[in-house]
């Protein structure tokens, strides 16, 4: 069973990427990291703590992230996700504390605990694992895998012309981040997977897809619509389906009102999936790296696919489906969560 350490800034589609991770019976999750990013660091906290006790997994440690970025101030995005990183959801306080040690030396922990076993996942800014690079420079040996949601590769940009968000929002950690897994690629033939949006927004979730989702953890689905009232509220008997819709109408209005539809692109829940189970995508090996100075471009993430630079790959770039796959990735993808989570769901219940 692979230890997973998860570090988020939940954040809707992070908070769905926690339940995949929950929902995952090969899965020891042995942590999570919470980062400033959509929300900041304290409230992602106390999401993160809180999903945790509604989802019966309160046990799992939570430690609070660093409360800016390395070197910029913070930029949050409440208008996507919420003035509390939950769309409409409202969540109980949680009971149990965060840990003593904060998320850089969470991630150290977890990774000498499970020597050549943890897989990381980033679905945030990077920040934290930045910080931990810093105090222990052997980390990415120690790693058996990073899956990383972050970047875009021959893709436009959704903060800036060419920048993604978790990027954008502290682009000093990200170079930190893959200058030091380029250095690790001299030791281990495992590069970082890095889920761009290049692949992220063919993860399309709609009103559909999520009453299948309902239906799987045996409970009646809303019909949501662009004509519904702002703010309708979840009817569903199952708490955490009316976590979900409430959270989801939110990110669902975010969308329409930028003219993308009445959708939702599920970034970090497919990251998750690709964290357990590399062999759902294909993915391209690159060398990355982060523009720090750029008037217009600063932000943006190069990828030196034919080595140019005449430097290691120090990451895969994942650019499609598996090559076998006879069906779209997003099917393949949402076919996976839907059974996964509606069966957790339903056993909540």
């Amino acid at each position: 069973m692979p230890a997973v350490f998860a570090d988020l800034d939940t954040g809707v589609d992070d908070a769905m990427a926690l339940m995949y991770l929950l929902a995952s019976a090969e899965v020891d999750l042995v942590g999570i990291a919470s980062t400033a990013g959509n929300v900041s660091a304290h409230q992602v906290c106390r999401n993160n703590r809180a999903l945790l006790e509604l989802c019966g997994r309160p046990e799992i440690p939570v430690s609070l992230g660093s409360e800016q970025p390395l070197s910029i101030p913070l930029r949050t995005a409440e208008d996507t996700h919420g003035p509390a990183g939950l769309g409409y959801a409202e969540l109980a306080d949680p009971t149990a504390a965060p840990t003593a040690h904060d998320a850089a030396q969470a991630w150290i922990r977890a990774a000498r605990a499970h020597p050549g076993e943890l897989v990381g996942l980033v679905t945030g800014p990077m920040t934290n694992l930045a910080l931990a690079l810093r105090a222990d420079p052997e980390l990415p040996q120690l790693l058996r895998r990073l899956v990383i949601m972050g970047g875009s590769f021959d893709y436009r940009g959704n903060t800036s012309p060419v920048t993604e968000w978790n990027i954008h929002v502290d682009p000093e950690a990200a170079a930190e981040v893959f200058a030091a897994f380029g250095e690790r690629a001299e030791h281990t033939g495992e590069l970082p997977l890095v889920c761009g949006l290049n692949i992220t927004e063919s993860i399309v979730l709609t009103p559909q897809i999520l009453a299948r989702l309902a239906a799987a953890a045996g409970t009646e689905a809303a019909t949501m619509s662009p004509d519904d009232d702002l703010g309708t509220r979840s009817a569903a008997g199952n708490p955490l389906i009316r976590v979900l819709e409430d959270a989801m109408r939110f990110y669902f209005e975010f969308h329409h009102r930028q003219g993308e539809g009445y959708l939702a692109h599920l970034h970090d829940p497919f990251a998750a999936a690709v964290a357990l189970d590399p062999a759902l995508v294909t993915a391209r090996p690159a060398t990355i790296d982060v523009e720090l100075h750029g008037t217009l471009t600063r932000g943006m993430t190069v990828a030196d696919i034919a080595g140019h630079w005449g430097r290691e790959p120090n990451a895969a770039i994942v650019v499609g489906g598996a090559p076998q796959a006879t069906r779209p990735l997003a099917e393949v993808f949402f076919d996976r969560f839907i059974e996964r989570v509606g069966v957790f769901l339903r056993r909540l219940s």
